[in-house]
């Protein structure tokens, strides 16, 4: 019996498409908004996190990147639950998008309005980051709905991911005890928003081709059944 290529239904690809589309988008931010960044400003300068790029020239890209991001979340159709945890992920997504960071200008400076924007970024930004978290390191661990589970490899990566995200957003909320010459020096909540960006985009990227190739088994052709062969004359 030889295999027959079978061709991977549409939901399967546009699922891969929306997991593509989220990784790809996930790890050209931190990217972009630091090389744009340097090259508008004519000089080397780092800001202390991703946030901060949406006060510069680079806040156009980091909306528009958190808002694409949001939108594909949302329509990410896939099971329970991913699709409700999905969709509240974009929601933060967006928010994250919408409701900027406080700039560094003196917090007495700030309104309560910005104040209490600010506070609403940094709900949603930390919610986001966890359940991007959760993603990896309990729903693409799972076995897909023909009851496959994925590959011991996949599952090791997809949870080193997860662990990634979480030891990256837990060293960047203890930096903020570290002096501020030292944080102003060393941006660590910087870097560690841009390994956690770059993990999550990394898992949905895997996922997208785990699930393609999934759908690409070949199905065995069934030989045909002598009975019911036409008699000869």
């Amino acid at each position: 019996m030889n295999p027959v290529a079978r061709k991977p239904p549409q939901d399967a690809l546009t699922v891969r498409r929306l997991r593509l589309g989220i990784g790809a988008v996930g790890i050209a931010l931190p990217i972009v908004l630091v090389v744009g960044h340097l090259i508008m400003a004519g000089r080397p300068s780092l800001l202390d996190s991703l946030s901060g790029y949406y006060h510069t020239e680079m806040r156009d890209v980091f909306v528009g990147s958190l808002c694409a991001i949001g939108v594909f979340l949302i329509s990410y159709r896939y099971r329970w639950p991913e699709d409700l945890l999905s969709t509240v992920a974009g929601v933060l997504a967006i928010a994250v998008a919408l409701f900027p960071t406080a700039t560094e200008a003196p917090v007495r400076a700030a309104s309560a309005t910005h104040r209490w924007i600010a506070v609403v970024h940094q709900i949603s930004a930390a919610a986001l980051f966890a359940l991007l978290a959760v993603f990896c390191l309990f729903l693409f661990t799972r076995p897909d709905r023909a009851g496959v589970p994925p590959r011991a490899s996949a599952t090791r990566f997809y949870r080193t991911c997860g662990g990634l995200i979480l030891l990256a957003i837990t060293l960047g909320l203890a930096s903020n005890a570290l002096p501020h010459d030292v944080r102003d020096t060393l941006k660590p909540l910087l870097w560690c928003e841009a390994v956690a960006v770059f993990a999550f985009g990394a898992a949905w990227l895997a996922k997208s081709d785990a699930l393609f190739r999934a759908s690409e088994i070949p199905e065995v052709a069934t030989p045909p059944d002598p009975a019911a062969a036409p008699a000869a004359s």
